[in-house]
């Protein structure tokens, strides 16, 4: 088993197929969870699951996972990621880890190998985060860190809710969540970074995932003439937003390290060019390694808001949106992603993984680790993202090992 390697012309037909649901200009692709493109989408990978003689289900939270049966019962070593993309996201990610653990089914079956626990293969609803919040929904969902009911009421882009839309798309499962619990979990992701790239490396050893806190702010002013109102009598909403993201920008470079922060939602209202803002939205997301740090980044925002508020005579309210602790994951695990790598001939580089990832919520649980190949120019979240085929074979056949490693 050793020698298994998977079919790359296969892996690649399936992620192209996938790419085709959803497909916008440039090469990328716009599936939003649960909107008809996912369904699609779904529909489509739980075909391939069944032609492959996976037994398919689906949970109340719309997470799909197929089981192939090992030689004894038990907890499978489980592999998968998600569909759903952002408005303008690329083919691979999320979709390369689904499919990956779909072409590890194929290359099982091909060989006739019947592992002794069960192999497992899911996609989880709404890891984007792109259209409801939080992210990685389904996966926290499956692993008890969020809560089913709270889910499936949240209300999304476009005002309707979670479990609207799951009955709308005819993917509302019967099955309990959390029924299934996982031996093992991998993951291969593209980087969605450039430092795999830039240092010529072919596998990422994925050490652990930031912390992620993700707030919205919603300011209400006064809405004036812009030409007649005197500064000093101003109490602009469109100003305190500009304020609040130039102030995550401010501490990220202050703290500097793995501290982040991003701005990527800002609304005004009414929005005309000659109105001072009566209203206004923006989200600041926060992301550090560490977990003192990241409620450092956290306090010295919320400070800066309450001071912001006073002094501009705006009323300010703070939603969070998700908040996930760092996670680290298992040292046997990366080791032994580390050690498969090096044996198939790879470079190999430890690295923490600076987006979120279902991995993450499978790590409290489970022995858990992740693979990263190369993401060409540090690209995603983007139509020109991209990895070169001998790269995605490279990870696909390291998952296959580490699998099988464990599976045996």
């Amino acid at each position: 088993m050793n020698n298994l390697r998977i079919d790359i012309d296969r892996l690649m037909r399936r992620i192209r197929e996938l790419g085709k649901i959803g497909a916008i200009d440039g090469g990328g692709v716009c599936r939003l969870a649960l909107s008809d493109e996912d369904k699609a989408g779904r529909d489509m990978v739980m075909e391939w699951m069944r032609q492959l003689g996976l037994a398919v289900s689906t949970d109340k939270i719309g997470n799909v996972v197929g089981v192939r049966p090992g030689s004894e019962p038990g907890e499978p070593v489980m592999t998968g990621s998600h569909i759903d993309t952002v408005a303008t996201g690329g083919i691979y990610d999320g979709n390369l880890g689904v499919l990956a653990g779909l072409e590890v089914v194929a290359v099982l079956n091909d060989a006739g190998v019947v592992t002794k626990r069960p192999i497992a293969v899911g996609f989880f609803t709404n890891e984007e985060g792109a259209r409801f919040a939080p992210d990685m929904m389904g996966s926290g969902v499956h692993q008890g860190a969020l809560d089913l009911d709270e889910c499936l009421d949240a209300v999304g882009i476009g005002g309707s809710s979670v479990r609207d839309n799951l009955e709308r798309i005819g993917h509302a499962g019967d099955q309990p969540v959390g029924k299934m619990q996982a031996h093992s979990f991998f993951e291969l992701h593209v980087e969605q970074g450039p430092l795999l790239e830039e240092e010529g490396i072919t596998i990422g050893a994925v050490t652990g995932v930031q912390g992620i806190s993700w707030t919205e702010y919603t300011i209400k002013g006064v809405s004036n003439h812009a030409g007649t109102t005197p500064m000093r009598l101003r109490h602009d909403a469109g100003y305190a937003a500009a304020a609040i993201a130039t102030e995550a920008r401010r501490i990220a470079d202050d703290m500097g390290g793995n501290q982040v922060a991003t701005s990527g939602v800002i609304t005004l209202k009414p929005n005309l060019i000659n109105v001072i803002a009566k209203h206004a939205t923006v989200t600041v997301d926060l992301r550090n390694t560490d977990e003192a740090l990241l409620q450092t980044s956290e306090q010295r925002m919320q400070a800066f808001v309450a001071d912001l508020g006073t002094s501009e005579g705006v009323d300010i309210a703070a939603r969070t949106l998700a908040r996930f602790e760092p996670v680290a994951f298992d040292e046997a695990m990366i080791d032994l992603v580390e050690a498969t790598a090096q044996a198939l001939g790879c470079s190999v580089r430890r690295m923490p993984s600076g987006a979120g990832h279902d991995a993450q919520m499978f790590a409290p649980n489970c022995q858990t680790a992740m693979i990263f190949v190369p993401s060409k120019g540090g690209i995603s979240h983007n139509v020109r993202e991209y990895t070169a085929p001998e790269e995605i074979k490279v990870g696909a056949d390291v998952l296959l090992q580490v699998m099988l490693a464990n599976a045996e």
